[in-house]
């Protein structure tokens, strides 16, 4: 079986979709303090918190874990400079105590959601994976902390892992079942999507004269169920006996701000207010990554690669999220 952790947010439900489709047997473990208990459309259910060690210690005795999926972090950059505590605790140390209950259940293959974040400001684009890792936030170095201690892991206990590191996770199941929904909301996509049902007054531009050709950020979106599908080829390469390694996940191509507020009043038809404003500090002009990597060892074949195809799916979801402003 396999256990994901944080299965009941945003990427983690996808991918339990995918695995059950695929033919695992899985169990979602998830405190609900971010996730959505409804979206545990698939498997068993824990409800459980990775500081409580004894907690998790009984759920790997109740059932035959074969290899964790971990998606429990805390991902707000702003929120990780204002209270660098509460991710150092959750990001790190809650991580390690998960660490420490699969060594001692002897189970030795983990999947770990990291982040771009890890290499910090560009020094070349696009990001390739031994680019120098740099993170200049504490969400970022709480990422990079735990790719260290998996590292040192496999040398010390054999315990195999592989690193994913997402760029902008976006889009939503095709069917509509499951999606973003995220308490408060901070992605690019739905902050959008609101402000074209209204529930929004206007949607922002942070930053107008950055050097891209329409002078706003330029950010490489992958689609939510691409990601899922990367998890699952990840599973099957542990499970070959493959050493452990990392992976960038993104679409090897980006969208500049403006051309993603285009995108959404093309697909919904719908006009709103753009308001421009000064940039934000710490946003660099280009983020994008390779994944010709995750392409050539993994296999992996992302099938969202234009910006329409994944705005479309984001708001099929978002209609059936906010009925009462259509």
């Amino acid at each position: 079986m396999i256990l994901i952790v944080g299965g009941a947010g945003y990427i983690g439900s996808h991918t339990n979709k995918a695995l059950t489709e695929s033919g695992y047997e899985t169990i979602v473990l998830d405190n609900l303090s971010y996730g959505h208990k409804e979206a545990v459309k698939w498997g068993k259910f824990e409800q459980c918190d990775l500081k409580d060690i004894d907690a998790l210690d009984k759920v790997f005795t109740k059932y035959d874990i074969t290899a964790v999926m971990h998606f429990s972090s805390f991902i707000e950059v702003g929120e990780s400079v204002e209270n660098p505590e509460k991710y150092y605790t959750n990001n790190v140390v809650n991580t390690m105590n998960l660490l420490k209950v699969m060594l001692k259940h002897n189970v030795k293959k983990f999947i770990f959601s990291s982040t771009c974040a890890t290499y910090g400001v560009p020094q070349k684009i696009p990001l390739v994976e031994d680019h120098p890792q740099n993170p200049i936030n504490p969400y970022g170095r709480t990422k990079l902390m735990v790719e260290q201690i998996l590292k040192d892991y496999d040398k010390a206990y054999g315990l195999k892992s592989v690193i994913l590191r997402y760029f902008n996770a976006s889009g939503a199941d095709k069917s509509g079942e499951i999606g973003e929904a995220h308490n408060p909301e901070s992605h690019l996509i739905p902050l959008i999507l609101d402000a074209a049902i209204g529930k929004r007054e206007d949607i922002k531009i942070f930053g107008t004269d950055y050097e891209t050709e329409d002078g706003t950020c330029i950010r490489d979106y992958i689609h939510v169920t691409d990601l899922a599908d990367a998890h699952i080829l990840a599973l099957k390469y542990l499970d070959e006996g493959n050493d452990s390694n990392e992976f960038n996940l993104g679409n090897g191509k980006g969208f500049s701000v403006r051309e993603v507020i285009e995108s959404v009043k093309k697909v919904t038809g719908r006009d709103f207010k753009v308001v421009e404003t000064s940039r934000r500090p710490g946003d660099p002009a280009i983020l994008i990554g390779s994944s010709q990597k995750a392409k050539e060892i993994l296999k992996w074949d992302p099938q969202y690669v234009e910006i329409d195809k994944i705005v479309d799916s984001a708001w099929n979801w978002h209609k059936k999220l906010n009925k009462e402003y259509l």
